[in-house]
């Protein structure tokens, strides 16, 4: 950093960003690098370059991590990174409550060609995502081999156990298969975080992860909602559409979500700016069971972006040296290619059968891939071309 601000200065310049950064996490990080290298100077461009590289390596939502890293070393305190990711996310977060509760506003009619119009937005979106993602981590035959793994490990193991699984073992699969030169890092991030309190957000994240799971059974509905939120935050790698699946096993499987809500909201998901993962604070507003309305938003929220934060800042100080680790980049470039099995899993069940009934909706979700694909057109464009052509068809 140039020098340093004010925790106000950082609530600022992200919350301009948090009301118009659409286009999904790699335009987000393109918008980040316009705002903090080119004009307001905040950091050099080797170190934002190593910044995204640490983001991309971690699970999480990259670039609402990055967000945060760069509030916490602007203002030189945690409060900074609080108030980065309070102004990236809250009017996503807040538009998609609203969307919620909007839901139960509609007619009969007008809800169901709505949801199914959204439904077809889903399949354009998760295509065009898996289309991209496939091409950047799954450009060999070792982890197009991983990836197709992942997909049979996740088809066979539906759920929550068969996606993890998919995951470790595409980690494994990588450090034997994955393993080769990695490029001279350049840069050096300066943080203000000591290895000691980095540690202890490494430890506190892992330490959730793992005792979740059991407590759940015992505190309730509320902390089940929690720990279901948490554990699909914590396993992302590769990108934040790698959520839908993940979120899908852990609140449409179990009965908090019907399918067709959860689809609807995805496709409302890709209208709004800001983070991807704010499609939590729809899902807690429109879940079947208590916690729900705007107590269901807030813990979704908070829940599905907690690990991804505690990670990121417990990694900082540590990056520089972890970073030149071969070991590790080869085992995440086998859980990236894994990931792209998972995504594909979703992609068919529940994406494709639940939205394409007929030729007409292929056709229609065929026509929103190549807007987004070929012909560049807003997400947000096509999530309100096909959402009107659903209601219209209805």
């Amino acid at each position: 950093m140039s020098d340093k601000g004010s925790v106000a200065e950082v609530f600022r310049a992200f919350l301009a960003l948090g009301l118009t950064s659409f286009g999904g996490p790699v335009a987000h990080l393109g918008y980040f690098r316009e705002t903090f290298v080119i004009r307001r100077r905040w950091l050099s461009d080797p170190d934002f370059a190593d910044l995204v590289a640490l983001c991309q390596f971690l699970p999480g939502p990259a670039s609402s991590q990055v967000g945060f890293a760069l509030g916490v070393m602007r203002a030189g305190s945690l409060a900074g990174g609080i108030a980065a990711f309070i102004a990236f996310t809250l009017p996503s977060a807040l538009a998609l409550l609203i969307c919620g509760f909007g839901m139960g506003a509609l007619t009969d009619d007008a809800l169901s060609g709505l949801i199914h119009g959204l439904k077809l937005v889903a399949v354009s979106v998760v295509a065009q995502a898996l289309w991209g993602m496939a091409r950047t981590l799954a450009p060999d035959g070792p982890r197009a081999g991983i990836a197709l793994a992942g997909l049979a490990a996740t088809t066979i193991g539906a759920g929550v156990m068969g996606q993890t699984l998919s995951i470790a073992v595409g980690a494994a699969a990588g450090l034997v298969l994955c393993r080769g030169e990695t490029p001279q890092p350049v840069g050096h991030i300066h943080v203000p975080i000591s290895r000691t309190v980095g540690a202890s957000a490494l430890i506190l994240a892992l330490a959730l992860l793992v005792a979740l799971p059991l407590l759940a059974p015992l505190g309730g509905h509320v902390l089940a909602f929690f720990e279901a939120f948490y554990r699909s935050g914590a396993l992302v790698f590769g990108g934040g559409h790698v959520v839908l699946p993940l979120l899908q096993a852990a609140v449409v499987e179990p009965g908090w979500v019907t399918a067709p809500d959860f689809l609807a909201g995805y496709g409302l998901a890709q209208a709004v700016p800001g983070p991807l993962f704010t499609f939590a604070a729809y899902l807690g507003a429109v879940a079947q069971l208590p916690p729900n309305g705007l107590a269901g938003a807030l813990i979704a929220t908070l829940a599905i972006f907690l690990p991804g934060l505690l990670l990121v800042y417990g990694a900082l100080p540590f990056w520089d040296a972890l970073r030149k680790r071969p070991l590790a980049q080869a085992a995440m470039r086998g859980a990236g290619a894994a990931v792209v099995g998972v995504l594909a899993a979703a992609f068919y069940d529940p994406v494709w059968t639940s939205a394409i009934g007929n030729g007409l909706d292929f056709l229609l979700a065929a026509a929103g891939f190549l807007l987004l694909t070929i012909w560049r057109a807003p997400p947000w464009s096509v999530v309100a071309l096909l959402a009107a052509a659903g209601v219209a068809l209805h």
